[in-house]
């Protein structure tokens, strides 16, 4: 590990709201991605007449356990789960629901405030709200890195070649950035949304077509500057190809400055995601979503403990991107020292 490296490291440790921000989100995240585990209506494991099954990752008929239809087992279903019960057993997750099961045994009608089965009560038509955060947490987070990720690569690859080769390259390509970034993005995915029906690799897609502008400048800056120092000079009198003085030689400084970003970049498509949802122009209905949990709050303010909870949640998740972002923002600076 390079010095460089080391005093990133320890500066981004000593940022101690960023640090620990950055574990809690990982923590949250990781769980996120063993939503089946955690909140299902289906049980783990369980054991059926000195045999093993695992309902999470096969799906098993009515009549293996005895049942008389065809039909996927319901293991919430009292007949069906006394029948398993009196040849076996049953090892259920935490939360006995999943985004899409519906409590029909609700005492008042929903969405019916917290209880002792419904941690969080639930929605208006029934659905658990704390299963439906926990899969929603996990598909905004998810689309968010996807998007991070796609959008960095493209704006870094075109910020590289403006700042690189400069002239008519750079002027032609700043002023198609100006045009594009001018389109109304809102405007294009409701079009969009009339013609065909959005899902994640949709929203995606059309995400991505703008949000790679946000990088672009930064490293198009520093590649205009670094150009024209003495060692790219020198490279390029040594007879090195002008792609490998770019990522081997320019690009690393260049990544300083887009890394500072990147954490923005994400909480952007974070939120764009849910306010698409909310607008109704975004996941396909039944969808786990944090923006439908805030539109169903904004629906039912009787039911104050949808909005709230899907306020806490997503400030929350905010918050703690921002947290992390500072502190990738001090690492890379290199003004700072070290806390000892």
């Amino acid at each position: 590990m390079s010095p460089i490296t080391k005093r990133r490291l320890a500066v981004f440790r000593g940022n101690t709201r960023g640090f620990y921000s950055l574990w809690i989100f990982l923590a949250l995240f990781i769980s996120s991605l063993f939503a089946e585990v955690v909140a299902n209506d289906k049980p783990i494991i369980m054991k059926y007449n000195n045999q093993f099954y695992f309902p999470v990752l096969k799906v098993y008929t009515e009549k293996d356990f005895g049942g008389d239809f065809e039909t996927e087992a319901a293991y919430r279903d009292p007949y069906l789960s006394s029948k398993i019960n009196a040849n076996g057993w049953m090892v259920w997750p935490p939360i006995r629901f999943s985004y899409t099961t519906i409590n029909y045994d609700l005492t008042v009608p929903a969405p019916s405030p917290p209880s002792g089965v419904n941690w969080l009560g639930t929605d208006d038509q029934g659905r658990d709200v704390l299963a439906r955060l926990i899969y929603g947490f996990r598909i905004s987070v998810l689309f968010g890195l996807m998007l991070t990720v796609f959008s960095s690569v493209v704006g870094i690859l075109a910020g590289a070649v403006q700042g690189y080769f400069g002239g008519m390259t750079d002027l032609l390509f700043q002023r198609f950035i100006e045009i594009w970034s001018g389109l109304p993005e809102l405007f294009l995915l409701i079009i969009l949304a009339s013609i065909v029906t959005p899902n994640f690799w949709w929203l995606l897609g059309i995400l991505l077509l703008f949000s790679w502008m946000s990088l672009t400048h930064v490293v198009r800056a520093e590649f205009l500057r670094a150009r024209n120092f003495d060692y790219v000079k020198a490279a390029r009198a040594l007879g090195v190809s002008e792609w490998r003085i770019m990522v081997r030689h320019v690009l690393p400084n260049a990544l300083v400055s887009a890394m500072t970003y990147i954490p923005f970049v994400m909480s952007g498509g974070v939120t764009a995601l849910t306010t698409l949802d909310f607008l109704g122009f975004g996941l396909p209905p039944g969808s786990a979503s944090l923006g439908e949990l805030l539109l169903q709050g904004k629906s039912n303010p009787q039911a104050p403990w949808l909005g709230f909870t899907g306020f806490i949640v997503i400030a929350g998740m905010l918050v703690l991107i921002i947290f992390i972002s500072e502190a990738v923002r001090d690492a890379y600076d290199p003004r700072r020292e070290a806390k000892q």
